[in-house]
């Protein structure tokens, strides 16, 4: 259902995507233990502001609001559990322009995330709550994971 208003702050399944990012985090942290700099977005602030904060904005308004809500409008609807539509093949889509730029695991990677940002898209009607997400999941892992 849709909300007329954002209330993604009193979802509880919203916050359950935050909490998934944080294990995530961790789990990949103690299987890579990789030699993180805690300090590094500092040293550099574009070069972390691009992949956690641009390109999700751009992202989300490309693919969750452009894309998806096309797919909404011009292809059967259909469903897989909670999952519409509109935001597998959005999310398919996604995840396959990431194999350009990727090595093949991560690029598959996105496509959980991708669904989550899609699921929260259709949930609110509105594209802050994945704007969000997937800032928060980019941060996360771009100040841990990438130097």
């Amino acid at each position: 259902m849709i909300s007329v208003e954002p209330r993604y702050w009193r979802d509880p399944l919203f916050f359950a995507a935050i909490a998934a990012a944080l294990i995530y985090w961790l789990a990949l942290y103690l299987i890579t233990q990789p030699d993180t700099r805690v300090s590094w977005p500092l040293r550099d602030p574009l070069g972390f502001a691009y992949p956690a904060l641009f390109y999700p904005l751009i992202e989300e308004w490309i693919f969750r609001g452009i894309i998806q809500d096309l797919a909404h409008r011009h292809f059967k609807p259909w469903s897989l559990g909670p999952l519409s539509h509109a935001n597998i093949v959005t999310s398919l889509l996604f995840t396959a322009l990431h194999f350009i730029n990727h090595p093949p695991v991560w690029a598959a990677a996105v496509l959980l995330p991708s669904l989550v940002f899609g699921f929260f898209k259709d949930r609110t009607g509105h594209l802050m709550a994945p704007m969000i997400l997937h800032v928060f999941y980019n941060s996360g892992y771009f100040w841990i994971f990438a130097q």
